[in-house]
């Protein structure tokens, strides 16, 4: 078993499939702009914060 049910093997085709369905270049780009947009989500909490702990 692997993660919640899901054979090592099930994952490894359903990877094979997204990556013939959308291409290594979009799921390139798909996955930079993720990243940046977690980084930027990141950022904006920390900024609340600390205007939080001014704040008090």
């Amino acid at each position: 078993m692997g993660l919640g049910g899901i054979s090592i093997w099930q994952l490894l085709i359903i990877l094979f499939v997204v990556l013939l369905i959308f291409g290594s270049g979009k799921l390139k780009t798909l996955g930079s702009d993720l990243g940046s947009g977690l980084k930027s989500f990141k950022k904006a909490v920390k900024e609340e914060d600390k205007e939080e702990n001014k704040q008090d």
